[in-house]
C-alpha cells in the first residue's frame, strides 16, 4: 500500500486548483437554509459546472485516489458541498454504478452527474432505525410493476427530489426467510401516485429530513437494482460508500474548522488556558490520523475494485466522536457565544449549527453501536453476540 501521489495524480490536483481559484469568485450567493427550491437550484448549478468542466465523473469514473483528491481540494478551497444532491453523487449513484444493468447506469447516472435529477433516500422506518432490516415497508408484484406501501423516516431531501433509493421488503419474514432476506432495492419516482412527504424540523431549525407515506405506490419492476429479496446486499454495497468515502470532504472541513478554532482562541484570550491548547493539540493529532486512515481506505478500495470495505466503519466510528469532540471544544473557545445560531459574527453562528448537527454523527449512517459490531464481527472476527 502505498499512501503518496504519483506525478499523473499531483497535476489532477494543480489543474483542479487552477479552475477552482478561476470560479468560485463568481459563484452567486447561497441561497436561503429554507429556500430549499433555491438550494437544489444552487446545488444543481454548482454540479453542472463541475460537469462542463470535466469534473462531474469523479465519484465513479475515476479512481478512489483521484476522488480522494477532489474532496480534499473542493473542501479546502471552501467550494459547494454536493448539498441537495448527496444522495444521488455519493449512495444512489455509485450504488447503481457498481450493481446496476447497462440500462439503468445509462438512464440514470447521467442526470445525476449533470444535477439534472435529485435523489433522497427511503432506507430508515419508524421501527426500523438502525436495525435497518426490521423493515416493513411492503412490495407485492404485480405484472411489471411492484405495488409499494408503508412508511419512511428521515428522508433526506425528499423535498426536492426527482428519485428515492428505496428499501422495501419483497418476501415476509419467516422460519425459511430470516429478516435480511426478503428485502429489495428499488429506484422509485418521486411524482408517481400515491406519495406523501411532510418535512420534519431539526433542532438546528433545518428541515432535510422528511416523513414519507406510501400508498399503493406502483414502481417498474425495470427499476429493482439487483435481483429481487438480494436488497440486503447491495445495501451493503451503497452503505459502504456512506461510510467509506462520504465523509472525506468533512474531515478536510474539520481540520480547517480547528485552525479556526486556534485563531479564535489567540484572539480571545482563550489560547493562554494550557488544558485547552493540549486539548486542540490532541484534536489536531486526531484528524490528522482520521485523514491518514481516510487514505488507507481509499488505497483498499482501489485495490478491490473500488468498493470500499470494512475499514470504512473504524473510519466513520471514530469521526463521529471525533467531530463531537471538535465542536465541544469549540463551545469552549466561543463561551456564550457557541450558544447563538447567529452569534456576534457570521462563523460564529455556523460554529453553533456545526455543533448541533455534530450531535447526529454518531446515529446518522449507521449508529456507533453498529458500527462496533460491524468492527467486532468483520475485522476482529470475533463472533456474533446472541
Amino acid at each position: 500500500m502505498d499512501l503518496t501521489y504519483t506525478e499523473a495524480e499531483e497535476d489532477f490536483r494543480a489543474r483542479l486548483r487552477e479552475w477552482l481559484a478561476k470560479v468560485l469568485p463568481a459563484l452567486p450567493d447561497k441561497p436561503s437554509p429554507d429556500d430549499w427550491p433555491g438550494r437544489r437550484a444552487y446545488d444543481a448549478g454548482w454540479q453542472r459546472m463541475l460537469h462542463d468542466a470535466g469534473y462531474a465523473d469523479v465519484h465513479w469514473d475515476a479512481s478512489p485516489t483521484r476522488r480522494l483528491i477532489f474532496l480534499e481540494e473542493t473542501e479546502r478551497a471552501g467550494a459547494p458541498y454536493v448539498g441537495a444532491n448527496f444522495v444521488g453523487l455519493l449512495h444512489a449513484g455509485p450504488t447503481i454504478a457498481a450493481e446496476g444493468t447497462e440500462a439503468q447506469r445509462e438512464r440514470w447516472l447521467p442526470p445525476v452527474l449533470r444535477g439534472d435529477e435529485i435523489w433522497c433516500q427511503g432506507f430508515s422506518e419508524p421501527d426500523a432505525g438502525s436495525d435497518l432490516a426490521s423493515l416493513r415497508t411492503r412490495a407485492v408484484r404485480d405484472g411489471d410493476d411492484y405495488v409499494v406501501t408503508g412508511s419512511k423516516i428521515w428522508t433526506s431531501h425528499a423535498e426536492v427530489a426527482d428519485w428515492c433509493e428505496l428499501l422495501v421488503r419483497t418476501t415476509p419474514v419467516g422460519p425459511a426467510t430470516p429478516k435480511h432476506r426478503g428485502i429489495t432495492w428499488l429506484a422509485m419516482p418521486m411524482d408517481a401516485p400515491g406519495i406523501t412527504v411532510r418535512p420534519l424540523r431539526t433542532l438546528a431549525g433545518s428541515t432535510e429530513f422528511a416523513e414519507m407515506f406510501l400508498d399503493e405506490v406502483r414502481v417498474p419492476v425495470a427499476n429493482r437494482v439487483g435481483e429481487e429479496d438480494d436488497g440486503w446486499r447491495v445495501t451493503m454495497v451503497t452503505l459502504s460508500f456512506e461510510r467509506g468515502t462520504a465523509f472525506v470532504g468533512e474531515v478536510v472541513a474539520c481540520r480547517r474548522t480547528l485552525g479556526g478554532l486556534a485563531r479564535e482562541a489567540r484572539r480571545n484570550g482563550r489560547w493562554d488556558d494550557p488544558v485547552l491548547r493540549r486539548r486542540l493539540g490532541r484534536l489536531h493529532a486526531e484528524f490528522g490520523a482520521l485523514w491518514r486512515l481516510t487514505q488507507w481506505n481509499v488505497s483498499e478500495a482501489e485495490a478491490s475494485g473500488g468498493v470500499p470495505g470494512a475499514g470504512g466503519s473504524v473510519f466513520k466510528l471514530r469521526y463521529s466522536h471525533a467531530r463531537q469532540e471538535l465542536y465541544d471544544a469549540a463551545a469552549e473557545v466561543l463561551g456564550a457565544g457557541a450558544l447563538s445560531l447567529q452569534g456576534e459574527r457570521r462563523e460564529q453562528g455556523e460554529w453553533a449549527l456545526d455543533r448541533l448537527s455534530s450531535l447526529s454523527y454518531t446515529i446518522a449512517a449507521g449508529t456507533s453501536q453498529i458500527q462496533q459490531n460491524i468492527v467486532a464481527e468483520r475485522i476482529l472476527g470475533l463472533p456474533k453476540g446472541r
